[in-house]
């Protein structure tokens, strides 16, 4: 999450203040929770889905835009929206088991939505942690899922270790190629509860291409390198980064974590990649990066029973305890340390009644009304 910079008060709670990323965001409205989250059913239920699955789908876009994560949130509409009139998302499909093996499973999701798919995939991989202390469920054929971080949250909230993890289109950069081959391919981790809970949610890209996209909408340049085109050059202009991923062949595409070449260790952000496209697209036997033109997208998700490590409580416990003694860490440049989550909690604490839109997210939303039927969204301050 890259919205907000987060500070510990005297009394050693958290508060946040504006920082670069959020400087960018400034153009935006900020929208009533409760009125998107109806917005967003209806327009679901308008393109065919059942009210409570719907609704599942619209929570979870607002989930992310509520712990800050704006490049996953509704700003995503436009592309789930397309790819609905153009039949790329079936509504009606229902993932079914391909592979049952006691701790292992394999889903096909039949081009449906994918939080759907991976709401489903999730619930089994829990169900099979209860009964084997393990549960791992492989999918293929599925669509886009919103924030990795979201499903493994499913299981920590269940008092299990998540973790989740999905390909998607050829976007990421080989060490030393200008050619994508591999998605985004992010990482998500949770364990533990309340506010000592880690909630590890990164792409293994250097940024995701949700972040290049918000940067497009609203005219502002790259600030990092983290798009390069095919020679290997590194690209700033945000619009030129997307018609590259856009242009068929692509023209360029995203750095791996830690960037292009060797010198910042970019062949490990590589080889993270490479590792999730292998617990999705491989055990899956569904489609690589490579292979992919927009949909058939595969995830991955984990879910550990701690019993064996001393159960839920002692684990949770051991964390919050590791968790406190990293933020009690002195702090060289006048930013505290922080854990993965402190960030997004402290977004979700802001964002507690409305979120943030930035306003061509806002103008999309009312051609999807339009589109749709639905009434549109009213604007706050």
């Amino acid at each position: 999450m890259d919205v907000l910079l987060v500070v510990r008060r005297p009394d050693g709670g958290f508060t946040t203040k504006m920082t670069e990323w959020e400087a960018v965001m400034r153009a935006h409205v900020r929208v009533d929770t409760d009125e998107l989250s109806a917005f967003l059913t209806a327009v679901f239920v308008a393109r065919g889905f059942k009210a409570d699955d719907a609704a599942f789908i619209a929570d979870s876009l607002i989930d992310a835009d509520r712990h800050g994560i704006a490049s996953h949130g509704v700003q995503r509409m436009a592309m789930y929206d397309h790819k609905l009139r153009h039949g790329m998302i079936d509504p009606a499909a229902r993932a079914t088991l391909v592979r049952d093996d006691r701790a292992g499973a394999v889903l096909d999701g039949h081009s449906g939505m994918g939080q759907l798919v991976s709401r489903d995939a999730m619930r089994l991989a829990i169900a099979k942690a209860r009964e084997h202390g393990i549960g791992i469920v492989a999918v293929r054929d599925s669509n886009h899922f919103g924030t990795a971080g979201f499903y493994a949250r499913m299981a920590a909230d269940e008092g299990l270790i998540g973790w989740a993890s999905t390909n998607s289109n050829p976007l990421t950069v080989p060490t030393h190629s200008g050619t994508p081959a591999l998605g985004s391919n992010p990482i998500a981790f949770a364990v533990g509860r309340g506010d000592d809970r880690i909630v590890y949610d990164a792409a293994t890209s250097t940024v995701s291409l949700g972040k290049i996209e918000v940067l497009e909408k609203i005219g502002e340049p790259i600030p990092g390198d983290w798009a390069v085109n095919d020679d290997g050059s590194v690209e700033h202009d945000a619009a030129r980064a997307m018609d590259n991923v856009r242009a068929t062949p692509r023209t360029g595409g995203l750095t791996p974590l830690g960037g292009a070449g060797e010198t910042n260790a970019g062949y490990k952000g590589y080889g993270l990649a490479l590792v999730v496209e292998i617990l999705t697209g491989v055990l899956s036997g569904g489609l690589l990066s490579l292979d992919m033109k927009g949909q058939h997208i595969c995830h991955c998700f984990a879910a550990i029973d701690p019993a064996v490590f001393g159960g839920a409580d002692a684990v949770a416990d051991r964390v919050a305890d590791l968790a406190r003694r990293l933020r009690s860490l002195p702090s060289v440049d006048g930013h505290d340390v922080l854990v993965p989550g402190d960030k997004e909690r402290a977004a979700a604490r802001v964002n507690r009644t409305d979120v943030p839109i930035d306003q061509a997210t806002f103008d999309q939303l009312a051609v999807i009304a339009r589109r749709t039927g639905v009434a549109a969204l009213h604007a706050g301050t």
